[in-house]
């Protein structure tokens, strides 16, 4: 622990800086590329919205009267009714799952995001550790892809919801590990950049799924797996031989002559040349950073500044997952077409990702938080209001709203995050918070297919729980123009020093 009277370690932030100078931006490529994971990410967390979705029926007699003045299939012959699409078009369709009980139907989604949910407890630490933030997000994304093609061969909905649990415990470091990546791969200027990028990529491959479901739309709900998990294999090995591992990472750990290489090769890729004086560098001691697979917990819980923190950001990264989760599976109850429902909610992405990218800059992250989860949790208790006073496209107005102001803050908190935790732990850190995101979104499905009934089960519950989140923002210190620290005895000191210039 520091004293408060002993000077900032050395920063490796001068070493980065200094390697990557030069007449290129190309050092730029090897943190793109890892951004662009999250575009298949984002087709993995979202395919269920249409490979599960429930279709509509139609009476095969229109003159059978049972059949047409009844609101659901259920209390009716088989025989008297049929799907309007091809049968095997949704899991629901397939294994007859209309008229099963509200937990088996939502099974595979809320088996993916617990997957999500006990993967990032378990395996994210690995890339504070023994792993190391690439060769995690390797294996992570192998095993995810690998998970949706195997899907494409499911028997039934029990081996089904098993792949998508195993697919959602290797997602669980996936974000984690691209944010944090990203950032530490590029100079200081350019980590809002390349966090935007990974934020956008996130778009890119939440938007591509309407456009796959709608091509695939008369066919079998397993053509959706394979065009999106063939291209997920075909990134992972691109990954695998072109990415980079963090030299700070690699630095913290000790491991100076394969951090001395990485960065001769980011700085090659900018035009420049690496000063022969920094081979000399000088280390962290290993035990500024312990190596245990768990010891990065134990790190973050025996101080209390950093468990305050992280306890505060969690419960508002709840009520954010609540909603970022729950609003794409719950458009198809606002009555409009679910194609364009989720086209719109992927685009409200975009125009987040550029709010964003000025909001980081212009903006402290405590109010900005504050105030988009405040916007997005009123705009969501308005989409409860009966159909008959607000119409169902004013409706899908504010649903998008809500969701677009629910995007923004999610990305603010996610670059909060990486400035709130010193290098030492910021994946583990980070993992947590992912995990309280994804913690909404176990909870999600349930409330999604609940209100179906009632809208306030999950309109109304997005919105007071986002609001009532948000205020727990308060707790935490702010970090805009802050530079980022290694250790956690630099984190203290950069605390102590701040509160002693704010001192009257």
């Amino acid at each position: 622990m520091s004293d408060g009277t002993t000077p900032l370690l050395s920063s490796i932030d001068d070493l980065i800086e200094s390697c990557m100078t030069g007449p290129r931006m190309t050092h730029l490529l090897p943190a793109l590329l890892v951004g662009l994971a999250r575009l298949f990410d984002a087709q993995q967390t979202f395919i269920s919205v249409f490979t599960d979705e429930e279709p509509t029926w139609h009476c095969k007699n229109p003159k059978d009267a049972a059949c047409a003045s009844s609101s659901s299939p259920c209390n009716l012959d088989r025989s008297s009714w049929a799907w309007d699409a091809p049968i095997d078009s949704s899991v629901v369709s397939e294994w007859d799952l209309k008229c099963s009980a509200p937990a088996l139907i939502s099974l595979p989604t809320s088996a993916f995001f617990m997957g999500c949910f006990i993967g990032g407890l378990l395996i994210s630490t690995l890339a504070d550790s023994v792993l190391g933030r690439k060769r995690l997000l390797v294996i992570s994304c192998l095993v995810m892809s690998m998970a949706g093609i195997c899907a494409v061969l499911s028997p039934n909905i029990w081996i089904y919801a098993s792949l998508r649990f195993v697919s959602g415990f290797a997602r669980g470091s996936v974000g984690t590990c691209v944010l944090v990546l990203c950032t530490e791969l590029v100079r200081k200027e350019w980590r809002k950049f390349v966090s935007v990028f990974s934020f956008v990529c996130f778009t890119l491959g939440f938007v591509s799924l309407p456009l796959i479901a709608y091509l695939c739309r008369m066919s079998s709900w397993r053509f959706m797996y394979i065009w999106t998990s063939v291209p997920f294999l075909c990134y992972v090995i691109l990954v695998n031989f072109f990415a980079q591992e963090s030299p700070r990472w690699l630095l913290v750990r000790g491991r100076k002559d394969e951090a001395i290489q990485t960065l001769k090769k980011l700085a090659a890729l900018s035009g420049n040349v690496i000063n022969p004086s920094f081979t000399n560098l000088q280390c962290f001691d290993e035990s500024a950073c312990e190596t245990g697979v768990l010891s990065t917990m134990k790190m973050l819980w025996d101080r209390k500044w950093a468990m305050r923190r992280l306890t505060a950001i969690m419960i508002v990264s709840f009520g954010v997952g609540l909603v970022i989760y729950g609003m794409p599976l719950n458009v198809g109850s606002l009555g409009s077409n679910i194609y364009l429902s989720v086209a719109f909610n992927a685009l409200a992405e975009f125009p987040s990702s550029l709010v964003t990218f000025f909001l980081v800059g212009k903006m402290n992250r405590r109010s900005s938080v504050l105030v988009l989860t405040t916007i997005s949790g009123i705009f969501s208790l308005c989409c409860i209001v009966n159909n008959e006073i607000i119409a169902a496209k004013i409706q899908l107005v504010l649903e998008v709203l809500s969701y677009f102001s629910t995007c923004t803050c999610r990305n603010i908190i996610l670059i909060y995050s990486t400035e709130l935790f010193p290098t030492c732990v910021r994946n583990s850190a980070l993992a947590l918070i992912r995990q309280a995101l994804v913690l909404g979104g176990v909870l999600a499905p349930v409330l999604v297919v609940k209100g179906r009934e009632n809208k306030f089960w999950s309109f109304g519950i997005f919105g007071l729980v986002i609001c009532c989140c948000g205020f727990f923002t308060l707790c935490l210190s702010e970090t805009r123009g802050t530079r980022i620290c290694d250790t956690m005895e630099e984190e203290e000191y950069k605390e102590a020093h701040s509160k002693a210039r704010n001192r009257p």
